[in-house]
């Protein structure tokens, strides 16, 4: 489950905050890209934040005039100013007296230098994330961005705020994920409005703190892509070799966020900047229950249906199969034409996913059969593989129309659960050694 929203106050403004996690203080701000709530919708940005609260005391928060805050006053001071007095609410809030400070956009960490220049009482460490000092080019500052791209930007984003467009360059990494693309529109009109926006850019494009380098205190991580092609590994570098005792890692990738794009390699050197110790490389093996499912009779339906129907009712299906995996703690490794591969961490909520997909797409007269089985599963890349991911497949092969069916394994590891499971004898499965004990989910 997220953590809880609650509220810093700042004079008659509210701004919206979150606490996760035990460890020193680390306060992450998105600046004026990101929501508290909406936010954790995402997978990816979910197991982000939480690997983030492994090693830290998280707080998180929406600036105001964006997501769950109040919205911007009329006398706002400054960006730079309004932000420092809002991250100073927020840590007050939270029982912080000091904390490091992470900035994971580029809007965000002329503010946290800013804050970090201003309040060193209170910044025990800096990260930045493809962040630069100056964003527009100036005589002395030649990688910056002609100004007049600058407004074209600012004129692109306005127009395009709310769509999924910005994503090809922003997070190339996900633009062909349609899932992804849906909920950054959303998350977008969430965020703030295009004005809003429009307004909070022109700032940004402005803004030129490089004579705050020299002051800043704090030990600072600048973490930079090489391939961002909206802000170039120079901005990066600029910054390490301004700011004293600063250390440059230079990323692979060309997504912007630090989040989906080879998540290991900005949290690794986090963990190691802030504890002093790189926690230990996640394994390529784990157990899991993985889920295989397919729709019964899908050639034929799709000759009855036509081809426009068809494609209909499979957006239909992967929606249906997203949430649902989504809503079960799992993840979708990958549609399968007419199904889905699925991993769980744990076998009931697999069982449980596989049964309310199976009944909801009843409901549209859809019939799958599913198969699921516990085991080890080697992670490769985005997909996985491994004995166990084949015998799911056996087993889905061996289920009836409507028919959910597990392994003894399954059945054993929810054992003392209030689910009942039927047993429907021994089978050989294709290319599996030995004689399988299934069992069947009763329908409703």
């Amino acid at each position: 489950m997220q953590p809880e929203t609650t509220y810093a106050p700042l004079g008659d403004d509210r701004v919206a905050y979150q606490v996760l996690g035990d460890g020193p203080d680390l306060v992450l701000t998105m600046g004026a890209f990101g929501h508290v709530d909406l936010q954790w919708e995402d997978p990816g940005l979910a197991l982000y934040l939480r690997r983030l609260a492994s090693f830290s005391r998280l707080i998180i928060f929406d600036r105001r005039g964006t997501g769950a805050s109040d919205p911007l006053p009329e006398d706002l001071p400054p960006p730079w100013e309004a932000y420092a007095d809002e991250v100073a609410a927020v840590m007050d809030a939270a029982g912080s007296r000091r904390a490091a400070l992470m900035a994971t956009t580029a809007e965000a960490s002329p503010m946290a230098l800013f804050f970090a220049a201003t309040r060193p009482e209170r910044t025990t460490a800096l990260v930045l994330g493809n962040a630069s000092a100056r964003y527009v080019a100036a005589d002395d500052y030649p990688i910056g961005i002609p100004p007049e791209r600058a407004d074209a930007i600012i004129s692109r984003v306005e127009d395009t705020w709310g769509t999924a467009e910005p994503i090809s360059t922003a997070i190339p990494s996900r633009a062909g994920d349609e899932r992804f693309r849906r909920w950054v529109a959303r998350l977008q009109r969430s965020i703030a409005s295009p004005r809003t926006v429009h307004v909070m850019l022109r700032a940004l494009f402005e803004v030129d703190v490089r004579p705050l380098l020299p002051l800043i205190q704090a030990p600072t991580l600048v973490l930079h892509r090489r391939d961002f092609p909206l802000l170039p590994i120079e901005h990066g570098r600029y910054l390490a070799e301004h700011i004293p005792n600063a250390r440059l890692v230079e990323l692979p990738g060309a997504d912007g966020p630090l989040t989906w794009e080879e998540p290991e390699a900005s949290l690794g050197p986090i963990e190691e900047f802030l504890t002093g110790v790189r926690g230990t490389v996640p394994s390529t093996r784990v157990l899991a229950t993985v889920l295989f499912t397919d729709i019964v009779a899908s050639t034929e339906r799709a000759a009855e249906l036509g081809d426009r129907r068809w494609r209909e009712l499979l957006g239909v299906h992967d929606d249906l199969g997203g949430r649902l995996v989504e809503q079960w703690g799992g993840r979708v490794v990958k549609t399968t034409g007419d199904g889905l591969l699925a991993t769980f961490d744990g076998p009931g909520r697999a069982i449980a996913c596989a049964v309310a997909l199976r009944d909801q797409l009843g409901d549209i007269d859809v019939q799958i059969r599913a198969g699921l089985h516990a085991g080890e599963v080697e992670l490769r890349g985005d997909d996985v593989g491994g004995i166990a991911v084949h015998i799911a497949a056996r087993i889905m092969a061996e289920a009836g129309p409507g028919e959910v069916l597990v392994s003894r394994t399954v059945r054993d590891l929810v054992a003392g659960s209030d689910r009942r499971l039927e047993d429907r004898g021994t089978s050989q499965l294709k290319g599996v050694d030995g004689d399988w004990q299934l069992f069947a989910v009763p329908g409703a």
